[in-house]
């Protein structure tokens, strides 16, 4: 389960783990559900459990066998702090990160709370980047995790935006994405809700990316916000300062 991404800010996927559970109002369209489910009719061996979290031992060491250095999302089906995926796996995860020194490795997960519970038993190298999913103000919380996790990179993943955020405590944050739902069902962001996040981090120094408006057909709504792209990425790990 590695292929090249068309995720605007990554460059390859991993999932030594597929299969979720819905946990909150970001969820409610999942794109990876959807996924599952069409690979699983395609009968593709990985998918024979559909969306049920399913481990894939036999991927973990898979991304040493990649030579030239890439951005890695990890678990793009699925959250590695899933309940139901056992630490000693997790571990494994990690080791593998930290043997691959020459990839970046970009993990997202919705569950801060399992993640800030296990990150001081886990090896933090330079290359891994930690995130958090934050769609709303119901969960700003997770950034409060996120930022006592000894990751170098922390970075949240606003996306899908479907409501405001006012204000995010930034502190010790150094990279924001933000992006629209979009698929069928999409739910509508307003641009001054990006805008607003975008001008604080502008304000705060924080690195800021916009992926998408997203829709239905996001093709058509593209990914400019006032005139420009945003594709702006944290500094490297190795000039980074707490």
């Amino acid at each position: 389960m590695a292929t090249m991404s068309s995720i605007e800010w990554t460059e390859a996927t991993w999932n030594p783990v597929t299969g979720c559970t819905k946990i909150s109002e970001g969820c409610r369209n999942c794109y990876a559900a959807k996924m599952a489910k069409r690979l699983h009719a395609m009968r593709n061996p990985r998918y024979i459990n559909e969306f049920n979290v399913t481990l894939h031992q036999d991927l973990i060491d898979l991304p040493l066998t990649w030579k030239s250095p890439r951005r890695i999302f990890v678990n793009s089906m699925s959250d590695l702090f899933h309940k139901d995926v056992p630490i000693e796996f997790i571990k494994a995860v990690f080791q593998t990160m930290e043997k691959a020194h020459w990839h970046t490795f970009q993990i997202l997960t919705k569950r801060s709370d399992r993640l800030l519970e296990l990150s001081q038993d886990l090896p933090w190298p330079s290359n891994v980047w930690q995130g958090v999913s934050v769609e709303d103000n119901r969960v700003l919380h997770r950034i409060d995790d996120l930022r006592r996790v000894p990751a170098k990179i922390r970075f949240l993943s606003v996306e899908p935006l479907i409501g405001p955020i006012q204000h995010m405590n930034l502190n010790n944050i150094h990279w924001v994405i933000v992006g629209g739902e979009s698929g069928p069902g999409a739910r509508p962001m307003a641009p001054e809700w990006v805008q607003t996040i975008r001008d604080q981090c502008v304000h705060d120094g924080v690195a800021f990316f916009f992926k998408q408006w997203g829709g239905v057909q996001k093709h058509r709504t593209g990914r400019e916000l006032n005139g420009r792209t945003w594709d702006e990425y944290p500094i490297a790990a190795e000039e980074v300062r707490f």
